[in-house]
């Protein structure tokens, strides 16, 4: 299937050799940071070749996300970087000095990701930043010996996590379908998760099942889907047996709801939650209700409309997200770069988490640009500013500062320095916030098993 791979960069977790318990692990996950540092071909000190952006010249990144292909898609990300180079320009650049945006598609393969991130080192960017990638073992090997950081990435696989040239200002897949979990243990009978058979989307069971646990619920059904489908009956049909407690549930450990709650639907398959949604709404007719409940990225405004509004399958559905919702007055500053810069580009909405994420991203570049107080802007530098700061990105996440002995460190998670989720849901066919603030599920991800 797409994106299934057994390289070391690709793995959702770390080996066993580095599952330790307490202050051991968490030892080893330093030391093995600190090793990979110094194998970065000088990526701790000056990178031979890293001098990309020194003098008056222009300040180069990427920005690189899948587009036109089967699976998930993300064509807003570098559509609206391109936007943000232009508006960021017209107010005079990036610390006085202009900023150029290369873009990238890495078709959502291996060979497309590594080309995207040999053209970033050929062409001297000095950061990748707010991009989505399945393939990291494709591209953190070309990023790392170059000594390049990745800002932003979408969190959608684990080496975002444990690269030390990786900073992360999300908690990924995993801090979602944890959050999720644990709002879904109260209300919810059996539970099914739909995600793509993939790399990726190996590790969202056990995410899952660590909110649900903390809730005191049993664990979902996992039910794998191809991720370029073009209709999903039969796994509709077997995520409805769970949750209705028919014949599909079978063998599943959550088993039917003694009082009788509604049994939950959980689709994560990124672009392909519209298509698996359309098999599930002519199937359900046959069911009892069930509720629904999703991520940020698998479900926004966008599906919800195309899905039937108020009277479709998500009314009343809750759905984690990293940031606050698009409607929260701290997007306006996002929105108005895309009013001035985006000129009616269809593929750039506010709604969008990959837009949203790319946002934060340019938003941490640009104030660590602007603390290193002129001078060369090369990645040696930049990685500096990132290390030894904290950068706050105007509350649309907590205060971020990298590093590597957090306490996620100790289940593979080092580098993760934001676990907060907000927790929304739809009413009325809207997308609104169901609590106010974030949530911090960096308890439940620690006491999430992974084998």
């Amino acid at each position: 299937m797409t994106g299934r791979r057994r390289m070391f960069h690709g793995r959702t977790f770390l080996p066993r050799s580095l599952r330790r318990t307490g202050r051991g692990r968490a030892s080893a996950l330093a030391a093995g940071a600190l090793a990979a540092c110094s194998s970065l071909v000088a990526g701790c000190g000056v990178v031979p070749g890293s001098a990309a952006g020194s003098g008056d010249g222009p300040i180069v990144v990427m920005t690189w996300a899948p587009e036109g292909t089967a699976a998930t898609n993300m064509p807003g990300m570098p559509a609206f970087a391109r936007a943000y180079a232009r508006w960021i320009n017209d107010q005079g650049g990036l610390n006085g000095r202009k900023l150029k945006v290369l873009t990238c598609n890495d078709h959502n393969d291996t060979v497309g990701a590594a080309a995207c991130a040999r053209r970033a080192v050929k062409e001297g960017a000095v950061a990748v930043v707010g991009s989505y990638s399945q393939h990291s073992a494709a591209f953190f090997p070309h990023l790392e010996g170059a000594g390049i950081p990745y800002i932003g990435g979408y969190g959608v696989t684990n080496t975002e996590f444990t690269s030390p040239l990786s900073y992360p200002v999300n908690g990924g897949q995993p801090a979602l379908l944890a959050g999720l979990g644990k709002e879904l243990a109260a209300s919810c009978g059996p539970v099914a998760l739909v995600r793509p058979d993939t790399i990726a989307g190996d590790a969202l069971p056990t995410m899952l099942n660590a909110g649900l646990r903390a809730g005191g619920h049993a664990d979902a059904r996992d039910q794998l889907a191809a991720e370029d489908a073009t209709e999903y009956s039969e796994q509709a049909e077997s995520a409805l047996d769970t949750a209705t407690g028919g014949s599909g549930a079978a063998g599943s450990s959550a088993g039917s709801s003694a009082d009788g709650t509604k049994g939950c639907v959980v689709p994560a398959l990124g672009d392909r939650t519209s298509t698996f949604m359309d098999s599930f709404r002519r199937t359900r007719a046959d069911y009892p209700d069930v509720r629904t409940g999703s991520v940020l990225g698998s479900v926004d405004q966008t599906v919800i409309d195309a899905t039937g509004g108020g009277s479709g399958p998500y009314e009343g559905a809750y759905v984690t997200g990293w940031y606050p919702v698009a409607s929260d007055k701290r997007w306006a500053p996002m929105k108005k770069v895309i009013s001035e810069a985006a000129f009616s580009d269809t593929r750039i909405s506010p709604n969008d988490t990959g837009v949203q994420t790319t946002w934060i991203a340019y938003t941490v570049l640009r104030k660590a640009v602007e603390s290193l107080d002129g001078g060369d802007v090369t990645a040696t530098r930049v990685r500096g500013a990132l290390d030894r700061q904290s950068i706050g990105t105007d509350g649309l996440t907590p205060t971020l500062r990298w590093q590597f002995s957090g306490p996620l460190g100790a289940i593979g998670f080092p580098r993760m320095v934001n676990a907060d989720v907000t927790l929304q849901t739809v009413r009325e066919g809207r997308l609104v916030a169901a609590k106010g603030g974030f949530v911090d599920t960096t308890e439940t991800l620690e006491a999430a098993e992974i084998d």
